[in-house]
């Protein structure tokens, strides 16, 4: 029997995946748990078209994040932190004085795209990831520099 998942379950499958099971399996469990419908051929067309629905916002997604990957590329990067003796950072440079930078500049970027294996503590130029999307990435460069203010 076919069925057409309403929702990701396990090793069956995916949401809007059509998958053949034994009609028991779908009678006594999937459809009393709302988990799958069958697979007639109006569900099937309703799938058909959610799908390309979902593609199509999909691709939108991508290519707004390619639009900002961009611009974020553009924009440098500059971190003033307060030094002592030696160059010695006080404290680090982390994904959160990153994301503030971002801010300022006037891109929404939440904390958890921004890829940063540990905390900066030289200064230096430094190259982060920022994923923005999926398989949509931009690459950063920050400059931590010296704060002459004091």
């Amino acid at each position: 029997m076919d069925v057409i998942l309403k929702q990701d379950f396990g090793k069956l499958g995916k949401t809007m995946d059509v998958v053949s099971v034994k009609e028991g399996y779908a009678r006594n469990f999937l459809f009393p748990r709302g988990i799958a419908v069958l697979a007639t051929e109006g569900n099937r067309k309703a799938v058909a078209e959610a799908k390309k629905v979902t593609e199509k916002r999909e691709e939108k997604k991508a290519k707004e994040a390619g639009e900002l990957a961009k611009k974020i590329e553009k924009v440098p990067c500059t971190i003033p932190v307060q030094v002592g003796e030696e160059d010695k950072l006080y404290g680090s440079v982390g994904v959160q004085e990153i994301c503030d930078f971002l801010k300022k500049e006037g891109f929404e970027v939440e904390r958890s795209s921004i890829k940063l294996d540990e905390p900066i503590k030289q200064l230096g130029v430094y190259t982060i990831d920022i994923e923005l999307y999926k398989n949509v990435s931009a690459q950063m460069k920050v400059w931590v520099v010296k704060d002459q203010s004091s």
